[in-house]
């Protein structure tokens, strides 16, 4: 085999694993959004708020709409950094680690982010709206386990 067809197909093989890492990260940036949607449907068609309770939940979800478009700018970067080192090193060599945890940091920030978003809305609402709230979030969170 030459120098040449060795470093092509090392290329490939670097160009579809940045590929793959890009993949996934979408995947995990994209998961919640229906849980989100399950939530918001519950919160504004099925329990009965009052508007005092429709404003403050206003507040918080645009407070937290900023807060997860920022971490999800950044989980894009990440994901691109992985990308990167994964063309650069053509292994799992330690850019491609650092980019790796670099990912699951930004991934854990957003998850502690949306939880934080979740107990502020849940504050908002009374203790059978509460009860109900709960019964969705963890039906969204164990969906997969079922």
């Amino acid at each position: 085999m030459t120098a040449a067809r060795r470093v092509a197909i090392i290329g490939f093989i670097a160009f579809l694993a940045a590929l793959a890492g890009v993949f996934v990260g979408r995947l995990l940036v994209e998961a919640p959004k229906q849980s989100e949607t399950e939530l918001h449907t519950l919160l504004h068609r099925e329990l009965t708020l009052s508007s005092d309770q429709e404003k403050r939940l206003q507040a918080i979800e645009a407070q937290y709409s900023g807060r997860r478009g920022a971490l999800e700018l950044e989980m894009r970067a990440s994901n691109i950094r992985l990308a990167q080192a994964i063309e650069a090193e053509h292994g799992y060599g330690p850019r491609v680690t650092k980019a790796i945890d670099e990912t699951h940091e930004v991934m854990g920030e957003l998850q502690k982010e949306t939880l934080r978003h979740l107990f502020a809305m849940r504050s908002v609402l009374d203790r059978d709206q509460a009860a109900m709230f709960d019964k969705v979030v963890v039906k969204a969170l164990t969906a997969d386990a079922r």
